[in-house]
């Protein structure tokens, strides 16, 4: 829009008015750009501030965290190294705790063949229900401290349920037999992946369990093949388990019932829950009140147990007059072996201390079987004993370690040399039953 000289007056009029109109707009709008731009500013400005106080928070954040992190890392390293002392404590313990209460059992075992008046009986029956209590406890106590490590190993192989099933039939058949109970263990031939000392644990304390809560009826025990997996099972007419206590029952020191005549301490489920985890092994039960409960353990197959070879129990007339070489650093150990061996069981014990003298004692007649002590004196094992007799004998003699140490490198070793391995406190049944089936 342009002004001409010759427009009128009012044309020019209201060309100006209509220009003035739009300069004003645009000084108008150029003012409002200056100022939302100032607001602009002032915002960043403000929001620069924010962010760098914002950023010493987070800094000063970061620094506590990582000075918390160290505290966190030195108290796990006490923890661990705590964790560690525990467990080499109870390893170094449990040699000499089991010791004196193995050599007390064999020789209240001895006490019980001598003639006794009603009173004596009574004591003695107390005395052994005394000590086995502390043998569980003391089972359940170490169990626990090898299963809590984070270095626990296994010694996994095949292990023939048939041969648990009978060492399980001849330890808790009195005590069935005493609550007037039925205990049946079926007949398998099934072989499964496990640690046989582990699984022999969580069998035990299955069984163990079920005859406690089981007041009348019966406890059986099966194996029941499904796919590649072995379902280990212990069936039960006892009360049954609520359903709200299922999982609670798994809990250390948790039981059904505070029923005084019901002995236990509530561990022996933890423990099986425990191991079973461990080993990869799944476990279930199913339960129905007042009509009993079952509880399963899933274990891999390996192979038929008609292609392994077995060992079979021998009974006690066949062990009578055979020679046992006791090597044995315990006196007092060495002392209930020998009344074992020669008053119950009828055999012909031949004592020693160490690997010389065993030597020394063997003369030139191998003894028909060897039992060593894992744990002997200055540096001594029975590793070393038995290895030393076997080279001096003329044939291969069968021979039993027995040892408090939990140890799977001495499971490895007895399984790779043929020995036969027999954790303390020892049992005169179990003795009975291994050395039966070595001399078979």
């Amino acid at each position: 829009m342009m002004l001409r000289d010759d427009d009128p007056p009012d044309r020019q009029i209201a060309k100006l008015t209509r220009i003035n109109a739009v300069l004003i707009d645009r000084i108008d709008r150029l003012e409002e750009s200056r100022g939302s731009a100032w607001s602009m500013f002032q915002a960043a400005v403000a929001l620069e501030q924010e962010v760098l106080a914002r950023t010493r928070d987070l800094e000063r954040a970061m620094a506590d965290l990582s000075q918390r992190n160290r505290e966190l890392a030195v108290a796990r390293a006490l923890a661990e190294e705590a964790n560690r002392s525990k467990t080499r404590f109870l390893r170094a313990a449990s040699h000499d705790l089991l010791q004196p209460l193995s050599a007390a059992r064999l020789f209240l075992s001895a006490l019980t063949d001598t003639p006794m008046d009603p009173h004596q009986t009574e004591l003695t029956d107390r005395l052994g229900s005394a000590f086995e209590s502390v043998e569980q406890l003391m089972h359940a106590v170490l169990d626990i401290s090898r299963l809590d490590s984070q270095r626990i190993e296994f010694n996994r192989q095949p292990v023939p349920l048939d041969d648990l099933f009978r060492r399980l039939a001849a330890e808790f058949a009195p005590v069935a037999q005493a609550k007037g109970l039925r205990l049946r263990f079926m007949p398998t031939t099934a072989v499964v992946d496990s640690d046989p000392i582990f699984l022999r644990r969580i069998a035990q304390n299955l069984v163990s369990n079920a005859i406690k809560y089981t007041h009348r009826g019966g406890v059986a025990v099966g194996a029941r093949r499904k796919g590649a997996m072995c379902w280990l099972s212990v069936y039960d007419t006892g009360m049954g388990i609520p359903a709200v206590d299922r999982n609670r029952i798994f809990d250390e020191f948790q039981r059904l019932t505070h029923d005084s005549a019901t002995p236990g301490m509530g561990l022996g489920l933890s423990i099986v829950r425990r191991a079973c985890a461990k080993l990869g092994h799944p476990i279930s039960l199913s339960s129905e009140a007042m009509r009993g409960t079952v509880f399963r353990v899933g274990l891999p197959l390996v192979q038929a147990l008609s292609d392994t070879p077995r060992l079979t129990a021998a009974p006690l007339p066949a062990l009578r007059g055979r020679v046992a070489l006791v090597v044995e650093n315990d006196p007092e150990m060495r002392r209930a072996y020998q009344m074992i061996l020669r008053d119950r069981l009828g055999m012909v014990p031949r004592i020693a201390g160490d690997t010389a003298e065993a030597l020394a004692t063997m003369g030139d007649e191998p003894p028909d079987v060897i039992l060593a002590d894992y744990h002997l004196e200055n540096g001594d094992t029975g590793f070393a004993a038995i290895e030393a007799l076997r080279a001096a004998s003329d044939r291969p003699v069968p021979a039993v370690m027995v040892t408090a140490h939990r140890d799977p490198a001495i499971s490895r070793r007895c399984a790779a040399m043929g020995i036969h391995l027999l954790e303390k406190p020892v049992s005169p049944p179990d003795l009975a039953e291994i050395l039966g089936r070595l001399l078979a």
